[in-house]
C-alpha cells in the first residue's frame, strides 16, 4: 500500500493510492473459502464444489468488491491522518478501463481543498446594534387591546366606524383564503375604511392591497402572504363579512389585573404599562441580537475574501446526489450553496480562532432553561430539579434534538463574541421603526 499526493495548486490536489496483491489477497481468498463452504452447485456435494470453480464464477466480484473496500479505508484513513481539510468528498478520476487481472492497482482522486484565510472581527463596518424600546404609543395600543380583549362583544347587523368586523380575505389567483378579525383603524387608505360602513353580514367588500396598511408587511399578518409578495403587491382581495360587533371595553380594574398577571402583581394601570413594557423588551432583545448576528454574519462574508475550489465543487455537486445533474444544473446549486459555504467556512474559523467549543454542561444548561420557560408558559413556575432533569434526559436521547440544540448554543456563543470584538454602533428605536430597519426600508 502507497498513497501520495500531489499539489495542483492552493485548493486542489491529486491523491493516488497504490494497491498491491498483498493488501487484498488473504480478504479475498477468506470470502471465497466461505462461498466454497456454502455453494450448491448441481453435480457436487456442498462444501466440496473445486475452488477453480468458485474461483471462475465469483472470483472477479469478490476481487472487486474487496479492493474497494481497501481502497476505501486506506483513503480515508490517509484524509484524517493528515489531517486534510477537504470540501465535499474525493472524486475518483476516471481513466481506461481497469485490467483487473493484473495483481497491482493504482487510483487517483481529486481533492478540493479548504482555503487559508484570517477573519478581523475588529475591522471597520457598518453594522448596528439595535436597543428596541416599548414607547407609550405602543403600550396605550397594548392596553387598549387588552381592554378591547377582555371587553364584551356585541353582535351587530350593520357596519360602523366603531365597529370590529370578522370575515375572511380570499383572492384565487394568490391563493390567498386568511380569516381575519379587526377593526377598521387598521387601514391607512381611508377610503377602505368607508366602504365599509352600513355593510351587513354576507356582504363582500373589494379591496386594493396598495396602500391598505402604513406598513406593507401587514399584509403577511392579514393575508398570510410572503415577505417577498407583500413589497408592491398591487391586487384586489374580497373581504366577505361573517361577524359585525360593538366592542364594550372592559374596565381596567384590580379584578381584570389579577386575571392577566396573576392577585396582586400590579394594582395599576401604569404598573400594567411597566409589566408589558418589561416583557416585550425582553422578546425585543431577542429579536434585535438575532439580527446584530446576521449582520455580522453578513458582513464578515461580504469582507472575509478567500479563493474557493470551485471548479472542483460544481464536478462534486455533479455527483453528490442520487441523481446526477448536468454542468448547467451544477452551476446554479453551486451558487445557490456557495454563500452558505463561505459562512460554514468563516464560522469554523472563527470557533477554532477563539476556542469556542460546547460542552455537555452547556447543552444541558441551555435545554433545562428552555424547558422552565416552557412549563411556566402553563403555570408549572417551580418544577422540581428531578423533573427537570428528567425531561432534559429525554430531549437529549434524540439526536436531532441534540443537533438543533447544539446550534441555538454555538449561536448564543457567537452572539457573545461578536459583541465583545465587533465594533458598532448602537441606535435606539421603537418596534415599528426596528421592524423597518430589519427589512432594509
Amino acid at each position: 500500500m502507497n498513497i501520495t499526493k500531489k499539489q495542483v495548486d492552493a485548493l486542489n490536489a491529486i491523491v493516488t493510492v497504490a494497491i498491491t496483491k498483498e493488501d487484498y489477497s488473504d480478504k479475498v481468498e477468506k470470502v471465497l473459502a466461505d462461498y466454497r463452504k456454502n455453494a450448491s452447485i448441481s453435480g457436487f456435494r456442498k462444501g466440496a464444489v473445486p475452488m477453480s470453480l468458485i474461483q471462475k464464477q465469483y472470483g472477479k466480484a469478490v476481487l472487486l468488491e474487496e479492493v474497494n473496500k481497501v481502497l476505501q479505508a486506506s483513503l480515508n484513513n490517509y484524509l484524517s491522518t493528515e489531517k486534510l481539510d477537504i470540501l465535499g468528498n474525493p472524486i475518483p478520476v476516471v481513466t481506461e478501463s481497469i485490467d483487473w487481472d493484473a495483481e497491482n492497482f493504482s487510483f487517483d482522486f481529486e481533492l478540493g481543498l479548504a482555503p487559508q484565510f484570517s477573519v478581523d472581527l475588529s475591522a471597520k463596518n457598518n453594522v448596528t446594534k439595535f436597543n428596541v424600546i416599548a414607547d407609550e404609543k405602543m403600550l396605550n395600543d397594548q392596553v387598549d387591546r387588552i381592554a378591547k380583549q377582555y371587553g364584551k362583544l356585541i353582535s351587530q347587523s350593520e357596519v360602523k366606524a366603531d365597529y370590529e368586523v370578522r370575515g375572511t380575505f380570499t383572492n384565487e389567483e394568490k391563493g390567498i383564503n386568511a380569516p381575519a378579525n379587526f377593526a377598521l383603524d387598521i387601514f391607512a387608505n381611508k377610503k377602505v375604511a368607508k366602504s365599509f360602513i352600513g355593510k351587513k353580514v354576507g356582504d363582500v367588500v373589494a379591496v386594493e392591497t396598495k396602500g391598505l396598511f402604513d406598513d406593507d408587511h401587514k399584509l403577511m399578518d392579514y393575508l398570510k402572504v410572503s415577505h417577498d409578495d407583500v413589497h408592491g403587491l398591487d391586487i384586489l382581495v374580497n373581504f366577505t363579512i361573517e361577524e359585525i360587533n360593538a366592542v364594550e371595553k372592559a374596565e381596567m380594574n384590580q379584578e381584570l389585573f389579577d386575571k392577566l398577571f396573576g392577585e396582586g402583581v400590579v394594582t395599576s394601570v401604569e404598573e400594567v404599562k411597566a409589566k408589558i413594557k418589561e416583557d416585550a423588551e425582553v422578546q425585543f432583545a431577542q429579536q434585535a441580537d438575532q439580527k446584530f448576528l446576521n449582520d455580522v454574519t453578513d458582513f464578515l462574508i461580504e469582507s472575509t475574501k478567500f479563493e474557493l475550489p470551485a471548479a472542483f465543487l460544481k464536478k462534486w455537486i455533479q455527483t453528490a446526489g442520487e441523481n446526477p445533474l448536468s454542468a448547467e444544473q451544477a452551476e446554479e446549486e453551486y451558487a445557490k450553496a456557495e454563500k452558505g459555504l463561505r459562512f460554514q467556512l468563516i464560522e469554523g474559523k472563527v470557533m477554532a480562532d477563539n476556542n469556542l467549543q460546547i460542552t455537555f454542561e452547556d447543552l444541558k444548561a441551555h435545554t433545562a432553561e428552555l424547558i422552565k420557560k416552557q412549563m411556566a408558559q402553563f403555570g408549572q413556575l417551580n418544577p422540581s430539579e428531578e423533573e427537570i432533569n428528567g425531561i432534559v434526559a429525554r430531549v437529549m436521547s434524540n439526536q436531532d434534538e441534540v443537533k438543533r440544540l447544539s446550534e441555538q448554543v454555538m449561536s448564543e456563543k457567537m452572539l457573545g463574541l461578536y459583541k465583545e470584538k465587533v465594533k458598532s454602533k448602537t441606535k435606539e428605536v421603537n418596534y415599528d421603526q426596528f421592524i423597518k430597519e430589519m427589512y432594509g426600508e
